[in-house]
């Protein structure tokens, strides 16, 4: 029986997630945590074989905690589930360390096929994706070149696609469990990183990359 630990603030998701999986013969949830934190202190209680990690976390975010598990816990099989779009999320997840993601909205048999495929070694990602990553490969050429997901640290990233989305700065700072100061350092930094001058010109770049580069 392969032991699975959730990690989402989301107490209805977590609970959805559990009964995909505790329905499945081969596979138990044996913990579940509201955050990064959490997740850690629950390890050392019951070593899972494979994590299904959230990107939008309080405090640590999904991809820090994907990170740290890589370096402390290589052997943790991790699948990042998310209502991230998986074009501005997928490559970046796998490149931290993840073996597979999914969007949240995925049926549960899809689900059930990821964490089996993660599991057994390999790698799940949409077709679209894996095509992306190979021809990456192919062609020596990083997808990620000339674009924010390049220079922006993974808070920054969720900070710049809520801002392109058109939330405002308390909105994000309600997601993301921030205080308003904090989202605005983030901004000036990804201002300073992206060589902007005013908030006009954040927003306007923000929405080009959600709404052009973002959604191919």
């Amino acid at each position: 029986m392969n032991k699975i630990l959730i990690v989402d603030d989301h107490p209805l998701m977590r609970k959805g997630l559990a009964l995909t999986i505790d329905a499945e013969p081969d596979m138990t949830v044996c913990c579940q945590a509201a955050s990064a934190e959490e997740a850690l202190d629950l390890i050392e209680e019951d070593m899972p074989e494979l994590m299904i990690i959230d990107i939008s976390l309080p405090g640590m975010s999904g991809l820090e905690l994907v990170k740290h598990l890589q370096a402390v816990y290589p052997e943790i099989r991790i699948l990042v589930v998310s209502r991230h779009d998986e074009t501005l999320y997928a490559e970046r997840a796998i490149r931290a360390g993840a073996r597979g993601y999914i969007m949240k909205l995925q049926a549960g048999e899809v689900i059930a096929k990821a964490i089996r495929r993660v599991l057994n070694g390999g790698i799940y990602v949409s077709e679209e994706i894996s095509e992306r990553l190979l021809l990456g490969i192919a062609t020596g050429r990083d997808s990620l070149t000339k674009s924010p997901l390049e220079v922006l640290s993974d808070r920054e990233l969720e900070v710049f696609e809520l801002t392109g989305k058109g939330h405002a700065t308390r909105e994000i700072a309600e997601r993301l469990h921030l205080s308003v100061k904090t989202v605005e350092s983030y901004r000036a930094r990804i201002k300073n990183k992206l060589n902007l001058n005013t908030a006009s010109e954040l927003m306007q770049h923000a929405v080009q990359w959600v709404e052009g580069e973002g959604a191919n």
